[in-house]
């Protein structure tokens, strides 16, 4: 899967503002700083990210004293798969350089053997996380759903 830090780092800081931009019931505007401390991420790459997210319309920034920014929307109106997708970071588990391109991999422009099986995956991926919101991510409710039964002997080690 080509998930980068940049994807995981996003969902992070969104999470955090989620859970930090509330106060007695009103919305407050969070400071990177305060998202980098909490998080252990570079403030300067936050700044990246918080750019392309309100680019994305997922975040508002607040100016002056008091300013950061805040949710664009309820934390359970944005999935995990808006913030990792406005951050640039394609959802697939694929070698090919495009979703849906008929070129493959391979050198000659043909799929791979195991194309289909990396491609499925990728789409399993992205449906999860479009499947989970913010406040899924804040509330700690992203139990993992099974579509098909495990086999015995692969279930995942705890």
């Amino acid at each position: 899967m080509r998930l980068s830090t940049k994807g995981r780092y996003a969902v992070m800081a969104m999470a955090d503002l989620a859970k930090n931009g509330r106060a007695d019931g009103v919305q407050r505007a969070v400071s990177l700083a305060e998202i980098a401390a909490r998080q252990e991420i570079s403030l300067s790459y936050l700044e990246q990210l918080f750019a392309r997210l309100r680019k994305s319309g997922l975040v508002q920034s607040v100016r002056g004293p008091g300013g950061g920014y805040r949710l664009a929307k309820d934390m359970r109106d944005t999935v995990v798969a808006e913030i990792v997708l406005a951050v640039d970071e394609p959802i697939r588990a694929t070698r090919c350089s495009g979703q849906g391109s008929p070129r493959g991999c391979m050198i000659g422009g043909e799929r791979c053997i195991t194309h289909n099986l990396w491609e499925d995956l990728g789409a399993e991926i992205h449906a999860y996380l479009a499947g989970v919101s913010l406040e899924d991510v804040v509330m700690n409710r992203t139990a993992t759903r099974r579509s098909a039964p495990v086999r015995p002997g692969l279930e995942a080690a705890a």
